[in-house]
C-alpha cells in the first residue's frame, strides 16, 4: 500500500515555513480506483466565515451495509498541508471496507486555536449527520493523523462535549467523539518543558502566545488534558530521534492511558525521526489497518467502544 509519511532531517527548523513544507505531501494527480466513489471538496460546515471541505471516498458496491468510517487528518504545524495530499489513503481505506474522508481545516496564524479543533469536530458531526447518504455507521468512526493531524486525531478521541470546544461549524445535534485513533508522531502535551526550542515558534503561531503567556490555552490544546475512562482506544507511533516531537510525549500518553485503563498501545521506533520509510513504514501501515479493523470492524465493536454520544 502507498502511504508516504514525511521526513524531516536536522534540528534547524526555526522557520515555520520549513516545517510546513516538510510535512506537506504534494497533491496527487492520480485518479481514484474504479471501485471507489470519490467526492472532492464536500462542504461539511463553516468556521469563521470560511467554508470547510473534505474529500470523501466510499465503495461503489457496499450492498447496503453500514461501513465503519475513518477520518484522515493532515499535518503541517497547524499552519500548512492540504487534505488532498492524503486522497490516495482514503482510496486504500475504501478498498479495505471503510468510508474514508481526508479533512481540511482552517490554518494558523490567520486562524488560531481552537479553530482547528472546532473544524475537525464539525467534520465528525457532519459525517454522522449524513450517515445514511454515505453508507456509514455513525457508531464506528475513527481518526488517523500525522504530526499536527495526529494531535487533532487524539483530541477527537479524548474530548467530550462538556469540554467546551465543539465550535459552531455545523450539525450541532451530532456527537463529535470518535471510537478509535491512530496517531503518527503527534504531540500530546504542548506545555511540556522539553519541547524543542525550534518548535516553540510553531506553537506560538498556533496558540497565539507562549506557554508562559497562555498556560490555560496550552492545557486546553493538549490531548493529555482530556484523557478519562471510556476514551477511544489509541495506537501511537513515535520515533526516538524525532527533532520536533520528543518521545517523552508518547511516554506521557502511556501513563495517562494506563491510569484510566484506555485500550491501545504506543510503539517507539528506535532511532526514528519525524517520519520513516521502508520496512518500518510498511509495518506501521499494516498495524494501522489491523488496529482499526480490531476496534471498528469486529463483531460488537460499536457496543464495546466509547459511546458516540459523549
Amino acid at each position: 500500500m502507498r502511504m508516504t509519511l514525511p521526513r524531516v532531517k536536522g534540528t534547524a527548523l526555526g522557520l515555520l515555513v520549513l516545517l510546513s513544507a516538510a510535512l506537506a505531501r504534494p497533491a496527487l494527480a492520480a485518479d481514484p480506483p474504479a471501485d471507489v466513489v470519490f467526492e472532492k471538496d464536500v462542504v461539511y460546515g463553516k468556521g469563521g466565515g470560511v467554508e470547510l471541505k473534505l474529500d470523501l471516498s466510499r465503495p461503489k458496491a457496499s450492498a447496503g451495509r453500514k461501513l465503519p468510517c475513518v477520518l484522515v487528518i493532515h499535518g503541517g504545524g497547524w499552519a500548512g498541508g492540504d487534505k488532498s495530499q492524503h486522497d490516495d489513503i482514503t482510496w486504500k481505506f475504501t478498498q479495505a471496507g471503510y468510508v474514508c474522508a481526508t479533512v481540511g481545516y482552517r490554518l494558523a496564524p490567520a486562524h488560531q486555536f481552537p479553530a482547528q479543533v472546532h473544524d475537525v469536530k464539525a467534520a465528525v458531526r457532519f459525517l454522522r449527520a449524513n450517515a445514511e447518504k454515505y453508507g456509514l455507521d455513525p457508531a464506528r468512526l475513527g481518526a488517523v493523523g500525522f504530526s499536527a493531524g495526529a494531535h487533532l486525531s487524539m483530541m477527537l478521541g479524548t474530548m467530550d462535549k462538556d469540554d467546551g470546544l465543539e465550535g459552531d461549524g455545523g450539525s450541532p445535534d451530532q456527537p463529535s467523539k470518535v471510537q478509535a485513533v491512530v496517531a503518527y508522531f503527534g504531540p500530546t502535551d504542548l506545555a511540556a518543558t522539553d519541547i524543542p526550542q525550534s518548535v516553540q515558534g510553531i506553537l506560538k503561531n498556533f496558540i497565539g502566545g507562549t506557554a508562559a503567556e497562555k498556560p490555560r490555552e496550552y492545557r486546553q490544546a493538549s490531548p493529555i488534558t482530556y484523557v478519562s475512562p471510556g476514551d477511544a482506544p489509541m495506537l501511537l507511533f513515535q520515533g526516538t530521534k524525532d527533532p520536533l516531537v520528543p518521545h517523552t510525549q508518547a511516554y506521557a500518553m502511556v501513563e495517562a492511558m494506563t491510569r484510566y485503563n484506555i485500550p491501545g498501545r504506543v510503539e517507539l521506533l528506535i532511532g526514528g525521526g519525524h517520519g520513516w520509510g521502508g520496512a518500518d513504514l510498511q509495518r506501521t501501515v499494516e498495524s494501522t489497518f489491523a488496529f482499526f479493523d480490531q476496534h471498528l470492524k469486529r463483531t460488537g465493536a460499536a457496543a464495546a467502544g466509547p459511546s458516540a454520544a459523549r
